[in-house]
């Protein structure tokens, strides 16, 4: 079962999404479904039998977005977090080869957008990084073995109108 957390900023990019395909894509699609249909037989219509097709696509995603947006818990910055690894962190890290690399935790919705630095929260890599401080090792268990990694720097995103 997936979590149900989400960082504020992606709760924010769901919800326009939601009204961006339900007050602009959706009536477009219905207007043009509409037309194909006027122009008579509807198994021969591509025009049609297309846009009907991506007008499920539409409807479907908007089921979704509505009962998830529902589930979902926004994680807003909290004071008691600095200095550790957390729900919402951009966390820098280096291993012994000196190989960087910048990462967020978030929550399974938010990797939709395929962010090359955002990681899920239930990730193997963040579950080793969580609770962990500046200097810390976290061990990640790969197919291919244990990997150390050790924090370089602890960093959040700070909403200043986040009191909901």
């Amino acid at each position: 079962m997936k979590s149900s957390l989400i960082t504020r900023g992606g709760h924010d990019k769901l919800v326009a999404e939601l009204q961006h395909l339900w007050h602009e894509e959706r009536p477009e699609i219905t207007k043009k479904v509409n037309w194909a249909a006027s122009l008579g037989d509807r198994s021969e219509n591509a025009d049609y039998q297309y846009n009907k097709q991506l007008l499920r696509k539409i409807d479907r995603r908007v089921r979704y977005l509505g009962k998830r947006l529902e589930e979902l818990r926004i994680i807003d910055f909290s004071p008691e977090q600095e200095g550790k690894v957390y729900f919402g962190a951009w966390v820098d890290i280096e291993n012994d080869d000196g190989e960087q690399k910048t990462l967020r935790i978030v929550g399974v919705d938010e990797i939709y957008d395929h962010h090359p630095q955002h990681i899920s929260i239930d990730s193997p890599m963040a579950r080793a990084l969580l609770g962990k401080s500046v200097d810390d090792e976290a061990v990640v268990q790969t197919p291919s073995g244990a990997k150390h990694w050790y924090i370089v720097d602890i960093r959040y995103e700070k909403f200043e109108n986040s009191a909901n």
